[in-house]
């Protein structure tokens, strides 16, 4: 998953996930979901709980980073190699961020 509040750099990442064979899906960053991370005991949550939780991690990161292009890459499910004995990361999503570094440098 990846959210950001700037669409060309959103598109940059989508294209090298494309070349890198390391592909994102954007998903969307709502205001409605903001209200997730409402508490009644704290300034806010950070976490918006079972519903929609990569987009309230977005959600959180949008409060504090308004004045900045950014993006969030939710690798919770793809990090880890999952199953039987296998122990490790998986490299997700290296390669895409390589890729995007690359295609900045002009490589």
């Amino acid at each position: 998953g990846l959210l950001g509040n700037d669409e060309a750099l959103v598109q940059q990442l989508l294209q090298a996930g494309v070349q890198a064979n390391d592909r994102a899906w954007q998903l969307p960053l709502f205001d409605e979901y903001q209200e997730q991370l409402d508490s009644p005991f704290a300034d806010m949550a950070n976490i918006g709980g079972p519903k929609a939780g990569t987009i309230t991690a977005a959600c959180f990161l949008s409060r504090f980073a308004k004045a900045y292009p950014w993006a969030h890459l939710d690798i919770a499910g793809t990090a880890w190699t999952s199953g039987g004995k296998d122990k490790g990361a998986t490299g997700r999503p290296v390669p895409m961020l390589v890729q995007y570094l690359l295609s900045q440098a002009g490589a």
